[in-house]
């Protein structure tokens, strides 16, 4: 899973329930059998978060060290998360013969974090970062 990344506010859902079948055998795939349905699954992956601007960034001073004119804000699910979203929100992604959805941060309901959840950070950026940047400030 390494060569798939997830871009901007998006998030990678392994779902709890696959493909449901219709009396004549019609297969139907999760997004289209649980539309406006709210559907759960596991977090596999997250993208770097909400880009915003970079508020350290300036192009008149030079003599700053470079920083790059945007940021990202961090996305509050981590992989192994257990989220519950809505299923019209959900995009069906196949790879590597396993069957994923992309799902907006903004689709999701709601998260489960236990014990056993690993803590992995979704992106670069961290609330350690930022809480640096605010000390150098004082």
């Amino acid at each position: 899973m390494a060569d798939l990344i997830v871009v901007g506010d998006r998030v990678l859902i392994e779902p709890q329930t696959g493909e449901d079948k219709t009396d004549t055998g019609l297969v139907l795939p999760a997004s289209v059998s649980q539309q406006g349905e709210v559907v759960s699954g596991r977090v596999v992956k997250t993208g770097p978060g909400y880009l915003t601007q970079n508020p350290e960034y300036s192009e008149s001073e030079t003599w700053k060290e470079s920083e790059t004119p945007v940021r990202y804000l961090p996305l509050q699910a981590n992989p192994g998360d257990y989220a519950f979203f809505m299923g019209n929100e959900a995009i069906d992604l196949r790879y590597e013969e396993t069957n994923y959805m992309i799902v907006q941060h903004n689709a999701i309901l709601a998260l489960v974090r236990g014990d056993d959840t690993p803590e992995e950070e979704p992106s670069d950026t961290t609330i350690d970062d930022l809480e640096d940047l605010w000390d150098e400030d004082e």
